[in-house]
């Protein structure tokens, strides 16, 4: 099994598995510190990691007039999304 499907570290750092599943739990984790999963009416995070270029994109539908905005909570999971890679790189 190599670094890249085991999700494990190598010398160069952290796998492209590992960042990608850091990236999402971070984006999935502001979410759902805002909304009740409940509330979620819908919720897309992609997250890609390639030739060292992050990349993450935050859907997020909740009915009309929950808050905190919706459009805020997307663009805070997509920036601790980059937050926890970044610690990832760094440990």
């Amino acid at each position: 099994m190599s670094d890249e499907s085991s999700g494990e570290r190598s010398a160069d750092g952290p796998s492209d598995a590992a960042v990608v599943d850091a990236a999402a739990e971070a984006a999935e984790g502001v979410v759902f510190k805002h909304y009740d999963q409940s509330a979620v009416t819908d919720l897309d995070v992609t997250v890609t990691f390639e030739d060292g270029l992050l990349d993450v994109d935050v859907y997020l539908n909740v009915p009309d007039g929950v808050e905190p905005d919706p459009d805020a909570v997307a663009r805070e999971a997509a920036e601790t999304a980059g937050d926890a890679v970044d610690e990832l790189f760094a440990a």
